[in-house]
């Protein structure tokens, strides 16, 4: 049952909706003026209003009174098709011409109704995913990745073509989602296209669609992606393992928003904004005569560049914090933290893959731990190993270290070497072989006794 808000000044035509929204709560009122008071006491779920001129203006004005989402349907006794474009494009869900009958109106406000709940739980689920894309919401700790979300924040409302540059696992997908979502376009479709991963006589198909016949399994007429996303935005990663026929098809669509399907003549138009993402070099690729230059320029319009995870050493906690949230979360398991020496390894890490090779290295240490907290002995990174501290000081040195270290351990854990092998991550026996190894004791200790 919703509250619909009636505004009717005919009681021929109240009665007449009242009998088709009898399995709602109805309020109802003769004039817009009323509604606007009624308005600012009351939330309704639906707007019913009967209109006979300035159609958007009308609508506009009641739509800026309501809440996001809440439906407004126009009745009206003038339906010429001029009045029903001015009443849509002013955000109107539905008019109704009249004469209507009863099953009419219920029919148009059960599908308001209906279209109202789906589109408020579009926006909590966006509120509640992992990947909310909300720039407040983005852990951007290090002042460089400060200035990228800055960047991004003013251009995300514009309608320009962005070229986001970094290496491979830095957040370009992610944060291309995010410039979408808090654009104007964010009621429109997100199409995501990866150029890298679809071969190369696929690609065209899938990006510009195919008529029946165009090739050999070609059964039937297939809607490419750029056609889908019609008033949306699209995301075209690694843009620079495009090939050149279809870097020109590619610069049509930019500059003529055009384009015919595969095995087709017939002209498709598209109003789609272009988010392209790469890690190569693509000025040396343009030398190279790889990339092509006009498409080049096109699409660096509004360039950002996202800096590498080893560049922003201050949001590798955060970030892995948030990481291991994420997985305890989906893999449903439990962890208070990470061990001691865990954050340190991953403060020198170099990360050649950025932070998707975080998010995979915290997953498997997640899959792997037994214990109430990530231990370093469940971390795989190339060039660590739990057992030998990698460095390239002497084995003199390393010796020391390491014997410094269990110390260190044993004197935070009062010499209790079953903490002392909790804090440094490692089990009771190899801690116990450590303390034989460098010769240490304490008079607390049962065999020094």
């Amino acid at each position: 049952m919703a509250k619909v808000l009636l505004v009717e000044h005919d009681p021929a035509w109240r009665d007449v909706a009242m009998q088709g929204l009898t399995t709602h709560r109805v309020e109802c009122c003769a004039a817009l003026g009323d509604a606007y008071k009624l308005l600012g006491k009351q939330a309704f779920d639906v707007i019913v209003v009967s209109i006979e001129t300035n159609y958007g203006d009308n609508v506009r004005s009641l739509k800026g009174k309501l809440p996001a989402h809440t439906p407004v349907l126009v009745a009206s006794e003038q339906a010429k098709t001029e009045h029903i474009v001015e009443a849509v494009k002013g955000g109107a869900f539905d008019f109704l011409a009249k004469p209507y009958n009863v099953t009419r109106i219920k029919l148009a406000v059960d599908q308001a109704i209906e279209n109202r709940a789906l589109r408020n739980e579009i926006d909590y689920l966006r509120r509640t995913q992992d990947m909310p894309y909300d720039f407040d919401r983005i852990i951007a700790v290090s002042p460089a990745m400060g200035r990228v979300i800055s960047t991004l924040k003013k251009i995300a409302d514009s309608e320009a073509t962005i070229l986001i540059t970094g290496e491979t696992g830095t957040g370009k997908s992610m944060l291309s989602g995010t410039v979408h979502f808090n654009s104007r376009r964010r009621v429109k479709p997100f199409v995501k296209i990866n150029c890298a991963n679809i071969p190369e006589t696929l690609l065209e198909s899938e990006l510009f669609g195919h008529e029946r016949g165009a090739f050999t399994g070609a059964a039937k007429t297939r809607t490419g992606r750029l056609e889908q996303a019609n008033g949306g935005s699209v995301f075209l990663d690694e843009i620079g393992e495009l090939t050149p026929s279809l870097q020109a098809k590619l610069l049509r669509v930019l500059e003529e928003k055009c384009f015919e399907r595969l095995g087709g003549n017939q002209t498709i138009r598209t109003d789609i904004r272009i988010i392209a993402a790469t890690h190569k070099n693509l000025e040396a690729n343009v030398e190279a005569g790889t990339f092509r230059e006009d498409l080049y320029y096109r699409i660096n319009v509004l360039r950002v560049h996202l800096p590498p995870l080893r560049e922003r050493a201050d949001c590798i906690e955060p970030l892995s914090n948030y990481l291991l949230q994420k997985n305890c979360r989906d893999l449903k398991k439990e962890f208070n933290a990470f061990g001691p020496g865990v954050m340190e390894l991953f403060k020198r890490h170099p990360w050649p893959g950025n932070v998707r090779e975080l998010s995979n290295t915290i997953e498997r240490a997640v899959l792997l731990e037994e214990s109430n907290r990530i231990t370093l002995q469940n971390i795989s990174l190339p060039g660590f190993s739990h057992k030998v501290e990698v460095s390239s000081k002497p084995i003199k040195d390393l010796e020391t270290s390491e014997k410094d270290l269990l110390l260190n351990a044993l004197e935070n854990s009062d010499w209790v070497q079953k903490d002392a092998a909790v804090r440094l991550g490692v089990t009771a026996r190899k801690l116990n072989y450590m303390v034989k190894k460098h010769g240490i004791t304490h008079s607390r200790w049962r065999r020094n006794k």
